[in-house]
Order: structure tokens, then C-alpha cells, then sequence
């Protein structure tokens, strides 16, 4: 399987192969030959050609250069010592952001000439990379910085090592005209840098200056348009005196506003509706961040590298931030600037709310029309420019688990760049889940996942879903053969592949064997023989029509056996029974038969009306659905602790306790009661004797944290006890972790390192998101083993 490679340093076999292809249609040194050499991968948007032309001139080489539908093609032709010598540095001198997949070389006839040149770009068939949009570089800060520079103060400075791509390209190959910088015509002195091999911004698509590029515009309810600086001044002044500004960045708009002002962040979290969810910051420099929360030396190179992602950092107790940014939350969610225009805004501000511009549960914004319309009961003013998005990419979330990345949400900066499979696919369109939905596709040994899409429970999620999968095909030119879903029958995105299926087999693949597949297709595991897979999430469908969660799965991509689970238990009114941690509390207690002390937090946080008929609910199993669900096991936990009996967001309960445990001293672990699988039944996780020794903490006066860690010791303990059963009875040493559970950094570190130190090879996220967001990977990596005879309409 070729493998993607970084240029820096690394060269893959294909490259390490040309010379030998080269030298070997010589007599020596000295003989003069002609090669054709195409790279693939991530070689347009990056300065692949304008290296390529000073490569090839550097080493006295005649020839041509151009971007393809197949990735860059160079003809170079000269001495073959000078030939082989650009054979083997096309990858390992290549530019920061190329990331070169393969290099194939081939000897054509010699055609003379003294002059290299770069060609218009061609179309065709083929398929290369498209660069993700990355954070400004340090060359055009300076310049930016700079007052005597043309450049000085340029919102939209840019140039080949930095800026918009994945979001402003319409089409292949990489070209300003395939670009929404199209409507931009080059001012003299731009054109004059793009066409100047010596210069940083020689075929750089993006460039502008002020005379020829984006233009600011500021507009409110009240006043006038403003444009360019008038604009910017405009802004800050609203943002100082603790209004709202919805800013278009370069995947949409953020809502922004001072995240020092209580009342400014207490009001936009009344606007959006949003509940007690966190709100992501952008602080000023990694200086501030540091004075918010913990940064070490692993979060500090993700802030400030070129994808400048969101971390989830541990806030600092004195951290200068309105307390309704995060609300009960041991986290911060920040991120650094990652375009000159978020750099303009922090004149006289130091940290800043950034959140997504949509009302809660919609896509976000991209277009300054729209923006003036969805976003006008949100925001006091719209600071936007001419400049389009063609496709939304919300900003990336991670968080690092024992000095490893931990993908939350994956997009900008992330995507579309591929992940190489460990098992070929047909062409293939994988529509991921209904929550946090990205859709995946397939073809050969990659996948492409999309950026966020969101919850498709919306209509403009649904054309915002359409839009994306359009836009994707067309990057990758990947035509699918076949459609795949979860299986869950009322899915959104299950309904629109069956609607959209033209005759293509539609295959179902179970939620919790994708979410197993998915952690083993991007550690590129085979699939000789199954991992003990434990899938710890919210709700996923059962196949048996229960709500399952907590399983423990024998997976590999051709099937799984369900080998254990968490002991059913009612959820009481579906979304309601999520919604209200308590209600799932007094469920658990029940079927543990074990009391409803009026003394337990989860008993006092309901009415005596709500108590009378949770428990007919309960006792008739009336509007209950079965759940084997570790999410919902998290939920009644916090809740008994007194920890959090509503939720106002997707895991407030189990991130509160979490946050509680963290720092409290390791004494001793609750102990699950575990059974074996028995004449073909799986074997069940109790939690009865967990349940038992809660309440009993909890009446004791045991503090939230240490209740909360010994249930997180507890579950880590049951997983090393499950995982060596497994080994001893079927022989399996490795050790597969997904779903949304953990995202639970405490839970995360704890199970990785136990299960390692009994002898585990673990396997765990650390490119697609262990949550929904990563399914479609898993669900792509399932169905390329579905024969084709079964193919039609088939659920694995």
C-alpha cells in the first residue's frame, strides 16, 4: 500500500526507485535524457509547480511543468546525474504544505531545448489532492506587520505557503479560474509576483493586495455600509462596548464578542439558545492562552501550527473569562488567529468568543446574505467581504489524551485530505450518522471524509449535506458505486441515500461495528483476525432492535459477535430520558432493586408528580426502550453524585463529572459484576454492585469527584477484565477503542494505560473522531467486505 508521506524527509519506495529507472537507460554521467515524472497527493494550492521550476533551474534542467487532473507532470530533460537528482528530491525538498503520495518516473524521448517552463494547467482524467485552508504564515505576518509594506494591515494576505484552499476551489485543476478569487482580476504588481518564479506568491491563487483583492464591509440594522478600515474600526468599536459582530472567516461566520464581558456572552448565549454549552475562544497569542488554561508543549505546537485547530484546554481557576463562556465546564475551548483579519479584531481585546454563525442546530453561515438574514436576530452587526465560500467548514475541535491527538470534530484545516485505507474499496459514498454527520468516500485505498456537515435533523443541513457531497465528488472525482448507512430505519441520512440510491445497492452497516471499523481502518489494521472492540457511547441501533451503547464486540471489517454488554436497562421516553439525567438515574436504581432514598440528589432533583409517573413509566415499561447504553450509565452516575440532573447539551452530565474527578487522588475503584457469554448469549456488564456502592458514598457524604473517579477506575477495571477473558478463551491481544465515551479524557487515559500494562496493543483515535463523526469511515471500511451478491439493500 503506497502511504502518504510528509516531504519533509520522508521519501516513499517509488521515489527511492527513480534513479535506478533513470541511471539505468544510461551509459554514464554525462549522457543527456529527457524524464517524465508525475507526483500525487497534496501537490496543488501548495507552490508544487513554482518549486518544481526552481528545482529543475537550480539544477541546469530544460523542460516544463504543469497541475493535471492526475496531480503535477514535470518533464525535465538534461544530464542524468542532474536528472536522477531531481528524481530523488521532488519529495524530500518538496514545499511545507505538499504532501507527496507517489512519485513515478518514466524515460521519454529527448526533445533538447534550454529553457523550463510552466505550462497552463490541463484537465483529464485522474485524481490528485486538495490542500485543507491552513492558518497565515510567518512570511506574510511580517509583511502584514510591516507599515511600509503594500501589504501592511491586508485582511486577506495570503500567499502559496498559507490561506484559503478547500473552501474557495470550484473545481480541478487548482487554478484562480477554478477558484472563488476568480471575481478578483490581478492588479499590475500581483501580476507581476504571479508570474515571478523568484517570488513567494508565483502561482499562489489566492493572492490580492488592496488595489485588486476582498474588500471589508461592515453592516448594521441602523447604519450605512462601511467599508475597508472604516469597517474594521467599526467592528471593534461594537465588539469593545460588549456588542455582537458576526465575522465571516474562511469556512463562515463566527458570532464574536468580548470574552471578558459577562453581559455580552450571557446575551449571545440567549440569542443562539444555546443552553449551558460551551463557547469556544480565540485568544490574542499563545502568551494569553497560557494565562487561561494548562498548555504543554504538545497543545502549544497544535495552537500555533498551520491547521490551528480548537483545543480543549484545562482552565486555569483564575482565568479571565466571563464565566458564561463555559459553564460548569473544567474546559476551555481555544484556538489562536488563523487569518488577518482575526488579528485586526484583537486591537484593545485580548480573548474572544468565536463560535459557529447559525442558530443552534442549523449549518453555519457562509454567505453575506445569508448572514444579513438567519443571523439578524443573533448579531448587532455583520462584518463580512466580497470574497465567496464556496463549500462551509467549520472550525476543528481536539483535545490530546496522554500526548496524543484526539480528533473531536474534524474540518478545517483537516479537510477533505484523505485517510489511506488498509483495505481496498469500490467507489463508494459511506453518509456517516445523524448526529455530528460527516459523510465519507471511497475509492481504491483512500477515503475522503468531509468536513462537519452537523445534525441532520434540519432542511438546510440536508441542502448543506448535498452541497458537500456534490463539491467532494467533484475534488476527488469519485463516482459511487455503491451507498452506505447506518441502519438505524428512521435515520435522516439513511433516508436520503435510499431516496438518492438511482439503482446503486444501498448496504446498512451496524452503528457500533462502524465506530469499531472505523479506529481500525485509520491504523490501517488488515483484518486477519478480529480486535475485542469496546463501542461506549450514547445510542446507536441494536440488532436487535434495543438502543446499544455499551459493547463489547470480537469486530473485524467482515463482521463482529457480540461478546458482552452493559445489562439493559429501560430509557425512559427516549430523547426525554437523555435529556433529564435523573429520570435515567431512578431507572438504574430500579432494575439494580435497589431503593429510591429521598436523601439521593436524583431523587430530590424531581417533583413527587414526576417521581409518581416516572415510576408507573418505569414499572408498566411504558414508552421504554431497552438500552445497554455506557453514556446513559455516565448520566445516572453524575446525577446520584448531585453532579447534573438536566442537560442543556450532547454529554453536559458525564463532562461534569469528569471535570469533578480530575485531580482527585486514586484510592479505589467500584467493582462491576461481569458474566460470561453462555449457549450463544453474550456475557452482561452488571453495574448493580457499582449502583450500590454510589448510593452508599453518596448517603456516606462522599465527595462528586471521588464518587466520580472511583466509577471511572471502575469502568477501566471491567475493561482489562472483559479484555483478558477474551484473550484467555479466544486467544485476541489487541485492543480496539470508539465511540463517543471516549472523548472522556480521564476514562481514555485511564483504560489505555491499563490495558497496555496488562499486555494489550491499543488501539485508539487519533485521525477521525471516536464519536458519530467518524462512523462513515468505519462504515466505508465494512461494506467494501460485503460480496457482491449481496450487495443490494443489505444490512451487515
Amino acid at each position: 500500500m503506497a502511504e502518504f508521506v510528509s516531504a519533509l524527509g520522508l521519501v516513499t519506495p517509488e521515489v527511492r526507485q527513480i534513479h535506478q529507472q533513470v541511471v539505468g537507460a544510461t551509459t554514464g554521467p554525462a549522457s543527456r535524457i529527457r524524464a517524465s515524472v508525475v507526483v500525487s497527493g497534496v501537490v496543488q494550492g501548495v507552490g508544487f509547480r513554482p518549486f518544481v521550476y526552481a528545482l529543475a533551474r537550480e539544477l541546469g534542467l530544460s523542460g516544463e511543468v504543469a497541475n493535471t487532473a492526475a496531480g503535477v507532470i514535470a518533464e525535465v530533460e538534461g544530464p542524468a546525474d542532474a536528472v536522477e537528482a531531481f528524481g530523488r528530491r521532488i519529495a524530500a525538498d518538496a514545499p511545507p504544505l505538499a504532501v507527496v503520495e507517489t512519485v513515478e518516473c518514466e524515460v521519454v524521448p529527448a526533445r533538447g531545448g534550454t529553457d523550463f517552463v510552466i505550462l497552463d494547467s490541463a484537465a483529464g482524467a485522474g485524481r490528485t489532492l486538495v490542500s485543507p485552508d491552513v492558518a497565515t504564515c510567518n512570511d506574510c505576518l511580517t509583511e502584514f506587520a510591516d507599515p511600509a509594506d503594500r501589504r501592511h494591515r491586508h485582511p486577506f494576505i495570503t500567499c502559496t505557503n498559507c490561506g484559503p484552499r478547500f473552501t474557495i476551489i470550484t473545481g480541478l485543476p487548482y487554478d484562480r479560474p477554478a477558484t472563488t478569487m476568480a471575481a478578483f482580476p490581478l492588479c499590475p504588481d500581483c501580476a507581476r509576483e504571479y508570474g515571478d518564479p523568484a517570488d513567494r506568491r508565483f502561482h499562489a491563487q489566492p493572492i490580492a493586495c488592496p488595489n485588486c483583492g476582498p474588500r471589508l464591509c461592515l453592516t448594521t440594522p441602523a447604519t450605512d455600509p462601511q467599508y475597508g478600515e472604516e469597517a474594521l474600526a467599526g467592528a471593534l468599536g461594537m465588539l469593545r462596548a460588549g456588542g455582537i459582530v458576526a465575522v465571516k472567516g474562511l469556512g463562515g461566520f463566527h458570532l464574536v464578542c468580548d470574552a471578558t464581558d459577562e453581559a455580552a456572552v450571557t446575551t449571545l448565549r440567549k440569542r443562539k439558545d444555546r443552553g449551558d454549552k460551551p463557547f469556544a475562544v480565540m485568544a490574542a497569542d499563545l502568551d494569553t492562552a497560557r494565562r487561561m488554561t494548562e498548555v504543554d508543549e504538545v497543545e502549544a505546537a497544535l495552537l500555533t501550527g498551520h491547521r490551528r485547530p480548537i483545543v480543549l484546554l484545562r482552565r486555569l481557576p483564575d482565568a479571565a473569562v466571563a464565566a458564561a463562556v463555559a459553564p460548569g465546564n473544567p474546559d476551555l475551548g481555544v484556538m489562536l488567529p488563523y487569518t488577518p483579519l482575526h488579528r485586526l479584531l484583537f486591537e484593545g481585546l485580548s480573548v474572544l468568543v468565536m463560535t459557529s454563525g447559525n442558530v443552534s442546530g442549523e449549518p453555519i453561515v457562509t454567505s453575506d446574505e445569508d448572514a444579513a438574514i438567519r443571523l439578524a436576530p443573533l448579531a448587532d452587526g455583520w462584518l463580512g467581504h466580497d470574497r465567496a465560500i464556496h463549500v462551509p467548514c467549520d472550525d476543528s475541535v481536539v483535545r490530546i489524551v496522554a500526548g496524543t491527538e484526539l480528533p473531536i470534530r474534524r474540518s478545517r484545516g483537516y479537510a477533505p485530505f484523505p485517510v489511506a485505507l488498509p483495505v481496498p474499496v469500490r467507489p463508494a459514498l459511506a453518509v456517516g450518522g445523524d448526529l455530528k454527520n460527516t459523510f465519507c468516500l471511497g475509492d481504491g485505498r483512500y477515503a475522503w471524509l468531509s468536513a462537519h456537515v452537523g445534525d441532520m435533523d434540519d432542511l438546510a443541513t440536508l441542502a448543506a449535506f448535498e452541497k458537500a457531497e456534490r463539491h467532494l465528488e467533484e475534488l476527488t472525482g469519485v463516482r459511487p458505486e455503491v451507498l452506505v448507512t447506518d441502519k438505524h430505519p428512521a435515520y435522516r441520512s439513511r433516508q436520503w441515500a435510499e431516496l438518492h440510491a438511482d439503482g446503486r445497492p444501498v448496504i446498512g452497516v451496524q452503528h457500533h461495528h462502524a465506530h469499531l471499523a472505523s479506529v481500525l481502518a485509520e491504523h490501517g489494521y488488515d483484518g486477519a483476525e478480529p480486535v475485542i472492540g469496546f463501542a461506549f457511547d450514547g445510542t446507536g441501533y441494536g440488532d436487535d432492535g434495543a438502543v446499544w451503547g455499551g459493547e463489547v464486540l470480537l469486530a473485524g471489517y467482515d463482521g463482529f459477535e457480540r461478546y458482552a454488554h452493559l445489562s439493559y436497562v429501560p430509557l425512559p421516553g427516549g430523547d426525554a430520558g437523555v435529556r433529564n439525567p435523573c429520570r435515567m438515574a431512578l431507572s438504574h436504581l430500579m432494575a439494580a432493586g435497589l431503593p429510591w432514598d429521598p436523601r439521593l440528589p436524583s431523587v430530590q432533583a424531581c417533583g413527587d408528580e414526576e417521581l409518581r409517573l416516572l415510576r408507573i413509566q418505569l414499572e408498566r415499561n411504558l414508552a421504554c426502550a431497552p438500552t445497554s447504553s455506557m453514556g446513559r450509565l455516565f448520566d445516572a452516575v453524575s446525577s446520584l453524585a448531585g453532579v447534573c440532573h438536566r442537560v442543556g447539551y450532547e454529554a453536559q452530565a458525564a463532562i461534569e463529572l469528569e471535570g469533578l474527578a480530575v485531580g482527585c487522588p486514586v484510592d479505589r475503584a467500584y467493582e462491576f459484576g461481569l458474566s460470561a457469554p453462555v449457549a450463544g448469549f453474550p456475557g452482561l456488564i452488571d453495574p448493580t454492585p457499582v449502583l450500590a456502592e454510589v448510593v452508599q458514598d453518596v448517603l456516606a457524604g462522599v465527595g462528586a469527584g471521588v464518587v466520580g473517579l472511583r466509577f471511572h477506575q471502575a469502568v477501566a477495571r471491567a475493561m482489562v477484565r472483559i479484555a483478558e477473558r477474551v484473550r484467555a478463551d479466544r486467544g485476541l491481544s489487541t485492543v480496539a477503542l470508539s465511540g463517543g465515551v471516549f472523548v472522556n479524557r480521564l476514562l481514555l487515559a485511564a483504560s489505555s494505560r491499563a490495558l497496555s500494562k496488562a499486555g494489550f496493543t491499543v488501539l485508539r483515535h487519533a485521525k477521525v473522531p471516536p464519536t458519530d463523526a467518524g462512523i462513515a469511515l468505519g462504515q466505508l471500511a465494512v461494506a467494501a467486505r460485503v460480496p457482491a451478491r449481496r450487495e443490494q439493500s443489505a444490512c451487515v
